[in-house]
């Protein structure tokens, strides 16, 4: 699908009974491969629109009423963090398959006074309480960690984030902030058609009994009380998210770590029999952190550390500069199958390095150094799959949502915060309106691995945000959410941009290829050499040339995640959104 149309700015009654509502699953004019969308007079064919475009400050994210949110936060004399604040507190409401506060949050931000780049890691720990040997004795059948229920779940971060953020760089009253969010939690908001697909995909997950939840009563009442989840345009309601966001605005962080909200998440982990406790919510803290750097043909792309995967998007280009891309052809099939080459052997290290910080040491200066990239480049072959890709050996040593915000200082905010997997660990405490994130899934289990689960650590997190800057001085901020799509997608935004010259709208809106397999950061095996998925609008010619080479191709629909991106240029800022959702980019 390339062009997404919001209907919020119709009346609520507009969708009672609605055709809209009901005829959209069995409507024989909606797939149809041989028909594309309308032609532009400028740019690039297959953009769905150009940039939003403004002199003050921009907004771009997943979902309309945010970035509405963020705007008007702006324009009140907010700064570009006040605007991102407001705008994840709707987006957990309006978008909460991708995020909410029961998840984490990593930022990475353009600070005007110090003209640096600043990152912030606001991910949480695993419970104390809990032990590796109780995850072992709760495997599920392929002997990993459930992607559901207690077990996965691990201390929500990103209100600590939001807090600090806001300590360092806030201009209008923390409470303030949660106006837009708490008055559509109150009035309601028609739903989004993204978010009514997959609210649809979890409510038959959780209600599976395979799933293994200790209780989904919470979600039903909260997103099915008639049997159903709310499907596209009709109007949803959260007076429970309401009443948990009043609390959060007059009382700040300690009203989520340390207060009301803290003792309802206790109890609600006795009653079912989890292990989250005050005790880990009080001891939870953000992690200022200084970004890696590395540059790409002129450009400085950074990334946060682990526990992040922020490094792979760095490995991953430092590999392709070893590479002509730009040669190679824009889509062509040389230029694919490179960058998915570096993508496995950048992947290769993640799945055997990437772990908290506090608990491994990990060889980073080795893995981002351009002398590693050259030696890994002469890996890869131009006509044969490199099988099989695999880490390199160090040397001896002692659903998520993404948006941006930007303001007149020149401050540019770059965050992503998520629930992880679908949305989340399909437990909702009693009458707080918001899921817990479910990211403990995610840690190993074999001895002597850097991410082995251990009570109080930090598990291996996909979610990156992405900024460049351009002869020190600020240039991009964006992202690609969806789990091990971010480091790929970030690459190849960048590369389109800088190998291809796109605009901002037009990199976002390019076809994006996704590979699937090879070791993961939790001791799985995917398969060698993989699959590689390549969206529809990917040249036939390229995909039989990926073929010939032996790629095995799959369409992986949904699978090429979520872009929102601003761009500064002298005096003004380009706004971009991501037309496979149902964002909007503002600029003002």
């Amino acid at each position: 699908m390339r062009r997404r149309t919001f209907l919020a700015a119709l009346p609520a009654a507009a969708f009672a009974g609605s055709a809209l509502a009901q005829s959209r699953p069995t409507n024989p004019n909606l797939n149809r491969p041989d028909v594309h969308g309308g032609d532009r007079v400028d740019g690039a064919t297959y953009a769905s629109r150009s940039a939003a475009w403004g002199l003050h400050g921009a907004a771009a994210t997943a979902h309309p009423l945010a970035t509405m949110a963020a705007i008007e936060t702006l324009k009140k004399g907010g700064s570009a963090m006040d605007a991102a604040i407001a705008a994840n507190a709707c987006l957990g409401l309006l978008e909460p398959v991708a995020c909410g506060i029961g998840g984490d949050c990593f930022v990475m931000l353009w600070d005007p006074k110090t003209k640096k780049v600043i990152g912030i890691n606001g991910s949480g720990r695993s419970p104390r309480g809990l032990s590796l040997a109780t995850v072992r004795s709760r495997l599920n059948d392929k002997g990993l960690i459930p992607s559901w229920g207690a077990i996965s779940v691990s201390v929500p971060g990103a209100v600590q984030a939001w807090w600090d953020l806001h300590q360092k760089y806030g201009k209008l009253p923390w409470k303030d902030l949660f106006g837009p969010a708490i008055g559509h939690a109150e009035e309601g908001a028609p739903v989004a058609q993204t978010v009514a697909y997959y609210l649809a995909s979890s409510h038959r997950r959780f209600n599976n009994p395979a799933t293994g939840l200790e209780e989904v009563a919470n979600f039903n009442k909260l997103w099915a009380p008639e049997g159903r989840t709310p499907r596209e345009g009709e109007v949803f309601r959260n007076p429970d998210l309401a009443k948990t966001y009043r609390l959060i605005a007059e009382g700040g962080r300690d009203a989520f770590y340390d207060g009301p909200i803290a003792d309802v998440i206790e109890a609600y982990f006795k009653r079912i029999g989890g292990w989250v406790t005050r005790a880990d919510l009080k001891s939870h803290k953000s992690e200022w952190t200084a970004p890696l750097v590395s540059g790409y043909r002129g450009v400085d792309v950074y990334g946060l550390a682990p526990n992040s995967q922020g490094l792979s998007t760095l490995q991953l280009l430092n590999i392709m500069e070893q590479f002509d891309i730009k040669g190679m052809g824009f889509q062509s099939a040389a230029a694919i199958h490179h960058s998915v080459e570096a993508k496995r052997l950048a992947y290769e290290d993640r799945g055997r390095y990437f772990a908290d910080p506090d608990f491994a040491k990990i060889p980073t200066e080795w893995l981002i150094s351009k002398d590693y990239a050259r030696e890994r480049a002469k890996l890869i072959k131009p006509d044969a799959i490199l099988n099989p890709a695999f880490p390199g050996q160090a040397p001896s040593r002692g659903d998520t949502t993404y948006f941006c915000t930007s303001d007149k200082d020149g401050m540019m905010v770059s965050i992503i915060q998520s629930n992880f997997r679908g949305m989340g660990s399909g437990l909702i405490p009693d009458g707080l309106g918001f899921m817990l994130q479910d990211r403990g899934e995610l840690f190993a289990l074999t001895d002597g691995h850097p991410n082995v689960y251990a009570p109080g650590k930090r598990p291996f997190q996909t979610i990156i945000p992405g900024f460049a800057t351009k002869g020190g001085e600020p240039w991009l901020a964006f992202g690609v959410m969806g789990g091990d799509m971010q480091p790929q997608g970030q690459a190849q935004i960048i590369s389109n941009m800088v190998d291809f010259g796109l605009d901002l709208q037009a990199a976002g809106d390019s076809p994006r290829w996704h590979h699937e397999g090879g070791m993961e950061p939790t001791g799985q095996q995917l398969g060698q050499p993989g699959e590689l998925h390549l969206e529809t609008g990917v040249p036939e010619a390229t995909r039989a040339a990926l073929q010939k080479i032996g790629w095995k191709l799959g369409p992986n629909p949904g699978g090429y995640g979520g872009y929102q991106a601003i761009e500064r240029w002298p005096g003004r800022y380009a706004a971009a959104t991501e037309m496979r959702k149902d964002g909007v980019a503002l600029a003002y």
